[in-house]
């Protein structure tokens, strides 16, 4: 239990000591320096289970990876993400796993290529970190997105061959191919199917019953583990599943009303859960550093060599050639996909290339992947160069990591993306068709209430300040382009007096709280208020 709150305190000190720092360093490495540190003290030590790690970390990230990630943008762009999910991942695996057999000799080739399958995926969660001050274009982070979801499990597919080909000395490639569909197809299937099955069955238990928003959150929760587990059971993968489950749950919600409050709530809940499971797992990153680096002496024998220098220059030489083929790759699937969708070129920027290579930060998946080598062979000796792989794994993912830090905010600042013109239009058009939906109802309404009324006079003014708002908004969404910019310019300026006006307001309340002028209840409902639609106007 202590390690527990040690860790969640070294999450909230990362933060304030990522701010507090004059360089723009990300907090991820913040956390590992953090996780360092409290590996180095030996006070606390925390054991990395790989599976109780990859069940308590993954589904429920993965899971809300999947739920939120826009579904259109997700299609839109699939040949550009499977071409990165999937042949990127057989593509590093086959090439850095032939660059480490021949680097390091003394490491067998089916550990090179094990070695090669844990670094091969990427990790949004590095990548959002790091651009957090220096957004990333919409598109690009989409497509990383969906590449990170799938990769993840292609990756691990080839590491459990891999491991298997180092412990029996045989592959085959039939097999190999026939057990990744099934882990695939079947992943994603149970993924989707618990998902439907249990958001049908709470809407029904709602329409009859009533909402529980407590219930509503708790169930949110458990579906990823749900997934994950049967998924497990099945021998199928249960990182897929726990994407479908995530991917699922947004089509469900299109299809199923949930309480405003419930969703304010359970979003927040989420919020919370992502904030502290992304921190904790770069802090266990860092403590488990100083455990690993204790025995690199012993660790470079197997190279053949005897200084720990040589294991620098491994980490490096890799790092730079998991880049090269990643640039490669995405050089190729830019050119034939992305950049052959309505554009004038089919060339895409060496700056935009380069951005999606150093976008391609290794994280968790690689470390817990890593950390599943088995210890023995089949005949009880020690599985060959595992400490090694571990040590350049972790080599790997610091380096990405800064490099990442250094390279994405000068790259990233001002770059544009090929954009898909028909975003705008399609906004307009569904926000003016549900400002005409409200204009309709409200006149509905407005009739049905002030029937038979003497203070009918009343209903018809109210309605009439809310529908000219309503009108406002359809005339400013309806226009040529050059009045559009400027209607836009408007609201925004508009939007920054509304957001100073609000924060005026609750200034004002907390004034009256602190005077006791004002009862802590009712302050507290004015806030909320206040909470919301500067929330509204904010976003």
């Amino acid at each position: 239990m202590s390690i527990v709150l040690i860790l969640l305190l070294a999450v909230v000190m990362s933060g304030a000591i990522a701010r507090m720092l004059p360089l723009a360093i990300p907090r991820p490495l913040v956390q590992i320096a953090i996780g360092a540190a409290i590996g180095i003290s030996g006070t606390f030590r925390a054991t990395l289970e790989p599976e109780i790690f990859f069940l308590l970390f993954l589904p429920p990230l993965l899971f809300l990876d999947g739920w939120r990630i826009p579904r259109e943008e997700l299609l839109k762009d699939r040949t550009t993400i499977l071409a990165l999910a999937l042949g990127l991942v057989l593509f590093t695996v086959l090439g850095i796993g032939l660059f480490i057999h021949w680097l390091i000799p003394a490491m067998p080739i089916a550990v090179a290529f094990a070695l090669a399958a844990v670094i091969s995926p990427t990790d949004p969660i590095a990548v959002s970190a790091i651009a957090q001050r220096v957004p990333i274009p919409r598109r690009m982070m989409h497509i990383l997105e969906g590449e990170s979801l799938l990769n993840d499990a292609s990756g691990l597919v080839c590491l459990r061959f891999a491991v298997a080909a180092a412990l029996t000395g045989t592959f085959s490639l039939y097999d190999a191919a026939l057990s990744f569909l099934w882990m695939a197809i079947g992943g994603i299937l149970i993924g989707g199917s618990v998902t439907w099955v249990v958001t049908r069955t709470k809407e029904a238990i709602s329409r009859r019953y009533g909402e529980d928003g407590g219930s509503q959150i708790l169930i949110s929760l458990l579906i990823p583990f749900g997934a994950y587990l049967l998924a497990e059971a099945f021998h199928c993968s249960g990182i897929l599943a726990a994407v479908a489950a995530g991917i699922t749950m947004g089509f469900a919600e299109t299809s199923g009303p949930v309480l405003a409050v419930t969703r304010i709530r359970r979003n927040t809940v989420w919020d919370m859960i992502q904030f502290a499971a992304n921190g904790i797992i770069f802090v266990l990153l860092g403590e488990q550093l100083p455990e690993i680096l204790a025995g690199a002496a012993d660790t470079v024998r197997v190279t053949g060599h005897h200084t720990p220098w040589w294991l620098l220059g491994y980490v490096v030489a890799i790092t730079l050639g998991l880049a090269a083929l990643r640039f490669a790759w995405v050089w190729v699937a830019f050119r034939m996909t992305l950049f052959r969708q309505g554009q004038a070129t089919a060339t895409p920027s060496v700056r935009t290339v380069s951005a999606m290579t150093f976008a391609g930060v290794r994280g968790a998946i690689t470390l817990a992947g890593v950390l599943t080598l088995p210890l023995a062979t089949a005949d009880g000796s020690a599985f060959p160069a595992r400490d090694l792989a571990i040590f350049l794994a972790m080599g790997v993912i610091i380096l990405s990591l800064v490099a990442g830090s250094i390279g994405l905010p000068m790259l990233l600042h001002g770059l544009q993306m090929p954009v898909d013109i028909s975003v705008k239009a399609d906004d307009d058009r569904a926000r003016v068709a549900a400002a005409e939906a409200a204009i309709a109802e409200i006149e509905r309404v407005q009739h049905s209430m002030a029937e038979g009324r003497k203070d009918a006079d009343l209903y018809v003014a109210a309605a009439g300040r809310i529908m000219d708002e309503y009108r406002d908004r359809i005339e400013s969404r309806s226009q040529d382009a050059e009045t559009s910019t400027l209607a836009r310019r408007t609201d925004k300026i508009e939007r920054e007096m509304r957001l100073a006006a609000l924060r005026a307001e609750r200034t004002e309340i907390l004034r009256k709280v602190r005077a006791r002028k004002l009862g802590s209840e009712t302050a507290r409902k004015i806030i909320r208020e206040l909470d919301h639609l500067e929330a509204r106007y904010a976003g």
